[in-house]
């Protein structure tokens, strides 16, 4: 198995040599497109994974020939730990001293040295002196010890074969030449340096660099002859025990099939005066296979081989063998790939079938299940790598930048990853969601395989520990443990088959029976595939579930026996079409009989070997010990930190957990599928009974054991909210250490689970502090140590104490509540409830040791520490009443008072306060006003409502309680003070939930009457100030025995609120009065509010002064339709309300005749007139704002002074600004008699003056634009003598035309009150233009009213010798002689009928002198020349006229006579 943590800062393909000497293990790099650059990795066991490294920039391009060391040279030193040697392709050679990586500050070149006089160079190695050592194409080697000058003795050392000791050889060694160095490399024996060099002529020759002499040449004849070349050589460490030095040497067959092996020998070494080296005979072959190999790694007795498929590790055993056993480790490929449904062609078709079988095809329940998975999965430690996610998000056109998507969440992801899904499956059906998911992991797993691919081996001589380094990552290998073999692979290629570490596995025939019992465990994993553990861990994990764990079983279990659903087959066809799904369904079926036909053969075969089924269940038994989770008593000595240690321990942890579940899980189906045919296998009935009661709850709690372990290594943490401080505060105080310092920033981050969480509050446990030694990275067995030990301290404690469930998963919640997981507590304790509910036995788990409360107690602050966090709508809402129900279930549980009271305060939760014994009551009462203060802590009046009532019902109980008991100390409060300060916090929570209703009842009910009136003045500025003071009014508040006071207090905020404030007090309190018929009451408040309201506008100079005055008109108004509903006798205004004295107020003079003396409202007495207000003064000062409000509007500004008597000048200034209506409403409103007739006579002479054209201009309704456009000439001379009217002349006719019609409306209507009218009209218009044109209606309104013109021209008003009169005094003596004529004419034409009518003397129907005056003006105009035509023709037409009428009367006077 693999261990990965990903290196977003690194990016490379090519991995040459890396030597370990610190604990820091420092790794070189060059980068594929930056030849000229190296860059440098330093890993150390006690810091984190780096995710920044040091890149060095050369003037030319590098070879492979790097090498990074310890720096020997200045020994001790501290700031430059590191030696580096890089070579360039140019041959110039570098000595570099470097510090160390993380903290890297500068180096220093020691030595910058040109080879290339040297020859050509074949291959290179170093040591940590400074020395250099090359290889030459003449075979030769020069050794550079770059730490002296170039001319310095010793700098320079050529190690080449002597030629006087080949001359002793004789003629077999003349003409012989050495071949090219192929390869070389440097390893330590017992303190010195050697050199072992193989040459291209296949001899491998061994040098002493002290003593610059060769100790060993060997020609490696055989492979030679075959026509095999030496390739690499790689030299173990000498192992001073056995004297032996391993070697592995490749060689490569030239044959057409090129292939590649790996001979691996054991040189014996001597130590003397001299180093004596021997070949041993014996050699190990390691074939390499077509996929090759990619890095390879001697270390103590094992050659490590990596290989494009995996790790493969041999052991190196100096004994005559030639073929070794290997053992394979899988690369984190396979892993990934198994994860994400990528290891097989059907493993997304699986879990598609599956899901809708389960969940019979509901998108509903299917959609989140799936996404849940993939979701879930792409985040697993080992699987999450940010690199190849970026990438895919990019292949989607999501683009992010490396800085902001590294920024990002584990909830952030999830958001943008479902975003991205839903974009894409735009049908929404499930088909197209798991098409989306399939495509989506399948690109990733493409891009993590790309940014991800393997470079070369990571050894740890010390510990042999064994790593892989990626392009992007950083991998580690670990041993199996037995159950993860057991289901990786065949158990027929196990060879021994594992005893999991339990004796009761002495004798074959258990050992038999449980291996045919696991193949048959395997064989249902197999039919069900990888996807049905998938879907019940959601059902375990998710909140809330979609679908109980319970009801998966069974239907996992029908799968095994009939197949998939029908909907699934409908999938088939919808997805694949009718042929291939029938092809693809045939294909099932028969896959299914061949399953049942095998297990049933199997079962059968198992039941006769054991003989009867209770063996075999006591071997599942025995062997169901070993998934226990094991309990280690840990002796902590070391701090752990957040460093690689860490990261590798609860990585692998998540591994282990998974495999361990899902065997747990494999074994529940399986002997659920035995009870399922138990029929047909024989199985007794006690069998039955003892899996269903002893086997299955085991099997449970194993999986729960397995799945908390599971969820604490893979589930992200929760990043801290910003704005809560206090959580903040203890992230960033947690203590001194860096690697808790340095844990708030990755608080959130996929990579970063809640089981680091658990490591901050743990110091490393082992019994063997060797192998997790913080100064070194553990081997492959120290990982599967620290698992246990981890997992052992997470189910059982510290000292693996026998905790019970609830206890343990209490002390890690609290843990995670510390540190503000609260995400996380919730799941947790969710599991835990669901996982005690499982085992029927809650009614007991209450009654033992308040674990049950405490349960909730912490759910509870979950909750509501959720709620307040930022959640909004639904979601809060469900949140606060999952807290509220958590709180009562705590109260109420048996022993709960003890149980609360022992958590520790450094909890992070609220101290609870209560000490020493209490009754339940009394507890429940002190425990609910708890958690009402917390929920009014965190704004939640919801919650903290519901808790003041609860405290309520308690209050009496417990002090009952608490008096019978002499134990207990009494309460320092009464109940009446208890209940007051409650019925007080109900009231506050109730107003913050706009629960006025309520709210009004918890006033009522409080006995203490100073916080009811307190509360209730509350409720009346609250009702303000959210605009539901209405409801004060409409009757749904009960005001039992309250009126009063709450009318007092509805005025004392009326009279301290700005009288423009909305809504107004004053219009509450007359609805208030209103509702309750005391309509006097009602009329007084309106009134004193018209009273401020004109007062205080007028004081502060308001601007908009029409807007005031229109509420002073509908407070008059209000007030007096109030009165009007009061008997008249009774309709005056209260004068209590004079005590409302106003600052600065100038009141009308009326006010000052009003008493102070209060009236009770039902007061039958009248009251004398000085001490009241009655509605006629009211409808005097209505009538008198009325006025100034349309001023007002007109921009005409008139003030009532606040007399009775309506000034002449007010209808004068209505007259002019045309509000005709509002000045008759003025004139008959205050003035009577002659005063009225007189003030008709002066608005309609003004009215006149507005229809004189010449005058018109100085009206101003003159400029109205709707009057444009009309003409009205004053007679025809004007016209001749002023020709056309220009425009302006236009206008004002206009404006003429249109008071024309408003006079005759006016004084038709208004004619009955002055009968003069008409006459006051025509004089004001004639004497204004004695030339105008009196209108035809305006004549006939003095022509109206006479029975007949027979009577004559005479009457008491307005009659036609009136105007026969205005005629002749203005000159109008035409229009005077054709009026005489008229009435002359219908005088003659008379029917003989009314003939005794015309014996009346003629002045009395027509005035003699005006006549006279007229005729007198004729002459005088004739004599004066002026007009002589006309006048001489007005003057033959009166003569004549007047002649006949006085013969027709002589005629009718004889007639009468006779």
């Amino acid at each position: 198995m693999v261990l990965s943590h990903s290196l977003t800062s690194f990016k490379f393909l090519l991995l040459s040599q890396l030597f370990n000497f610190f604990p820091a293990i420092c790794t070189r790099r060059i980068h594929k497109h930056l030849p000229h650059s190296l860059e440098l990795l330093e890993l150390s066991a006690n810091k984190e994974f780096p995710k920044l490294g040091l890149r060095i920039t050369f003037p030319q391009a590098l070879s492979s020939s790097v090498f990074l060391c310890k720096n020997e040279i200045d020994i001790g030193s501290r700031s430059h730990p590191y030696l580096l040697y890089a070579l360039t392709v140019a041959g110039v050679a570098y000595l570099l001293r470097l510090g160390t990586v993380s903290t890297y500050a500068s180096s220093s070149v020691i030595r910058e040295f040109s080879l290339h006089p040297h020859g050509p160079i074949t291959s290179a190695a170093a040591t940590p002196t400074g020395c250099l050592v090359v290889g030459r194409n003449d075979g030769s080697l020069a050794c550079f010890q770059l730490t002296l000058e170039s001319a310095a003795p010793g700098f320079l050392q050529e190690l080449r074969d002597d030629p006087g000791i080949g001359s002793l050889w004789g003629f077999m060694s003349r003409g012989r030449t050495v071949g090219a160095v192929q390869d070389l490399a440097i390893s330590m024996v017992h303190g010195k340096p050697l050199i072992f060099v193989i040459h291209t002529d296949g001899v491998l020759r061994v040098w002493d660099i002290s003593f610059h002499s060769r100790l060993f040449s060997h020609k490696m004849n055989g492979l030679t002859m075959a026509g095999a070349a030496l390739v690499r050589l790689w030299v173990g460490q000498a192992d001073n025990d056995s004297s032996i030095i391993p070697l592995a040497i490749l060689y490569r067959h030239n044959s057409e099939m090129s292939s590649e092996t790996i001979y691996i020998y054991s040189l014996h070494f001597n130590v003397g005066d001299r180093i004596v080296l021997l070949m041993d005979p014996s050699e190990q072959i390691i074939p390499i296979e077509e996929d090759g190999w990619i890095d390879v790694k001697l270390i103590s007795n094992k050659i490590c081989i990596l290989k494009n498929q995996g790790l493969v590790l041999h052991k190196l055993l100096h004994t005559n063998v030639t073929m070794v056993d290997e053992v394979c480790y899988a690369l984190q490929e396979d892993f990934v790939a198994d994860q994400l449904f990528q290891s097989s062609e059907h493993s997304l078709d699986d879990l598609l079938l599956i899901t809708h079988s389960i969940f019979s095809s509901s998108k509903d329940h299917i959609l989140p299940v799936v996404s849940s998975i993939f979701l879930r999965r792409l985040l697993l430690p080992g699987i999450h790598h940010n690199a190849a996610l970026r990438t895919t998000l990019l292949d989607y056109n999501r683009h992010w930048t490396e800085s902001d998507f590294h920024s990002l969440t584990a909830d952030g992801l999830k958001k943008e990853i479902l975003s991205l899904i839903e974009h894409e499956g735009l049908t929404g059906n499930s088909s197209s969601i798991f098409c989306c998911w399939k495509i989506f992991c399948a690109r990733y797993f493409q891009n993590w395989c790309k940014s991800n691919a393997p470079c070369g081996l990571l050894v740890d001589s010390s510990t042999g520990t064994v790593g892989l380094i990626r392009k992007s990552s950083v991998s580690l290998f670990r041993s199996l443990e037995d159950i993860e073999r057991v289901n990786d692979g065949s158990l027929d290629e196990l060879g021994n088959f594992p005893s999991f570490g339990l004796d009761s596995f002495g004798e074959a025939l258990d050992c038999e029976l449980l291996a045919e019992m696991l193949r048959c465990v395997i064989n249902v994993s197999q039919q069900l595939g990888k996807t049905a553990s998938a879907i019940f861990y959601e059902s375990l994990i998710s909140a809330p579930p979609v679908i109980s764990s319970e009801e998966i079983i069974p239907r996992l279990l029908k799968i095994l026996e009939t197949g998939y659903s029908s909907t699934a087959a409908v999938l088939h066809i919808s997805d694949l079409g009718p042929d291939v799904a029938w092809e693809k369904n045939l294909a099932d079926h028969k896959n299914l009989r061949k399953f049942s036909i095998d297990m049933m053969l199997s079962l059968h075969a198992l039941h006769e070997k054991s003989g009867t089924w209770s063996r075999i269940l006591s071997v599942i038994e025995n062997y169901l010990k070993y998934l226990i989770p094991r309990k280690i008593i840990q002796k902590f000595d070391a701090e752990v930190a957040l460093d690689i240690n860490a990261s590798i321990l609860v990585q692998a942890m998540s591994q282990v957990a998974k495999v361990m579940f899902e065997s747990a899980l494999d074994i529940h189906l399986f002997l659920s599928y035995l009870v399922s045919i138990s029929g047909q296998i024989n199985m007794l009935h006690d069998d039955i009974s003892k899996i269903q009661l002893e086997l299955v709850p085991m099997i449970q709690e194993i999986i729960y054991e397995w799945l908390l372990l599971h969820f604490f290594a893979t589930t992200p943490s929760e990043s801290a909210a910003i704005e809560d401080f206090s959580s903040q505060l203890s992230l960033l105080q947690i203590d001194s250490n860096t690697g808790r310092r340095s844990w708030n920033e990755k608080l959130g981050k996929c990579e970063f689970t809640l089981a680091f969480i658990f490591l901050l509050n743990v110091r490393s446990s082992s019994k063997d502090q060797s192998h997790c030694s913080p100064r070194s990275i553990p081997n492959v067995q120290d990982i599967i140590d620290s698992i246990r030990e981890f997992a052992s301290w997470i189910m059982w404690g510290q000292n693996g104490e026998s905790l019970t469930v609830l206890r343990r998963a209490a002390d890690l919640a609290l843990i995670l509540l510390r540190h503000g997981q609260y995400d996380a507590v919730e799941h947790l304790l969710t599991i835990v409830e669901a996982h005690l509910q499982k085992e029927k036995t809650s009614h007991r788990i209450q009654a033992t040791d308040g674990g049950w409360c405490i349960l909730h107690h912490l759910l509870g602050c979950c909750f509501l520490a959720q709620a307040h966090r930022g959640l909004h709508g639904v979601l809060k809402e469900r949140k606060v009443h999952e807290a509220v129900r958590c709180f009562f279930r705590a109260a109420s549980g048996n022993g709960s008072a003890q149980a609360l009271q022992s958590l520790p305060q450094e909890a992070g939760l609220p101290h609870l306060g209560i000490d020493g014994s209490v009754s339940d009551a009394a507890w429940r009462l002190h425990y609910y006003q708890w958690a009402m203060q917390i929920f009014e802590q965190y704004n939640i009046s919801e919650g903290a409502c519901q808790f003041a009532l609860a405290a309520l019902e308690q209050v009496e109980e417990a002090y009952s309680a608490n008096n019978e008991s002499h134990d207990r100390a009494p309460f320092d409060e009464s109940v009446s003070t208890i209940k007051g300060r409650l019925w007080a916090h109900v009231c506050k929570f109730t107003l913050d939930l706009n629960l006025f209703y309520d709210a009004y009842c918890a006033i009522i009910s409080n006995p203490d009457e100073e916080s009811k009136y307190i509360w209730l003045r509350r409720l009346i500025i609250v009702l303000y100030e959210r605009g539901a003071i209405k409801i004060l009014c409409g009757g749904q508040l009960p005001f039992i025995g309250l009126t009063e006071k709450v009318e007092q207090e509805l005025a004392w905020k009326a009279e301290r609120s700005d009288i423009l404030a909305k809504p107004n007090l004053y219009k509450l309190l007359y609805a208030f009065e209103m509702h309750r018929h005391n309509w006097r009451k009602a009329a007084s408040y309106m009134y004193l509010y018209s009273a401020r309201l004109r007062t205080e506008t007028s004081l502060k100079g308001y601007q908009q002064l029409w807007r005031a005055l229109k509420e002073i008109l509908n407070g008059l108004s209000a007030a007096i339709n109030a009165l009007h509903l009061v008997h008249p006798a009774y309709a005056w205004i209260d004068p209590l309300l004079e005590r409302n004295v106003l600052h600065n107020e100038q009141y009308p003079s009326k006010k000052a005749r009003i008493t102070i003396e209060d009236q009770p409202s039902n007061d039958v007495h009248p009251q004398s007139w000085k001490s009241y207000i009655d509605i006629q003064k009211i409808e005097n000062e209505f009538v008198l704002t009325s006025a100034e409000y349309l001023l007002s509007l007109a921009h005409v500004k008139w003030t009532n002074t606040g007399t009775q008597k309506a000034p002449l000048e007010l209808v004068d200034l209505l007259i002019q600004t045309n509000l005709y209506d509002m000045a008759f409403t003025v004139l008959l409103r205050f003035f009577k008699g002659s005063e009225l007739k007189r003030g008709l006579e002066r608005v309609f002479s003004a009215m006149s003056l507005k229809c004189c054209p010449h005058i018109v201009n100085s009206s101003r309704v003159g400029h109205d634009p709707t009057t444009q456009g009309l003409l009205l000439t004053s007679s025809k001379d004007e016209v001749i003598i002023h020709g056309s009217p220009d425009t302006s002349s236009a206008n004002q006719q206009s404006s003429g035309i249109n008071q024309w019609g408003t006079l005759e409306l006016y004084l038709d209507r208004y004619k009955v009150f002055h009968a003069r009218l008409p006459l006051i009209v025509a004089e004001t218009l004639l004497r204004t233009d004695s030339q105008i044109e009196l209108p035809l209606w305006l004549v006939k309104l003095f022509k109206v009213g006479r029975r007949e013109k027979t009577l004559g021209m005479t009457g008491q008003e307005s009659s036609p010798a009136l105007l026969f009169q205005l005629y002749v005094d203005y000159g109008r003596y035409r229009e005077a002689t054709n009026l005489l004529l008229e009435y002359i004419g219908s005088f003659a034409s008379m029917r003989p009928a009314n003939i005794m009518n015309r014996k009346r003397p003629f002045g009395v129907w027509f005035p003699y002198t005006t006549i006279q005056r007229l005729w007198c003006q004729l002459e005088e105009m004739i004599n004066s020349g002026h007009m002589v035509d006309q006048c001489k023709q007005l003057k033959d037409l009166l003569h004549g006229a007047l002649l006949k009428h006085l013969q027709l009367v002589k005629v009718d006077s004889e007639d009468a006579l006779s």
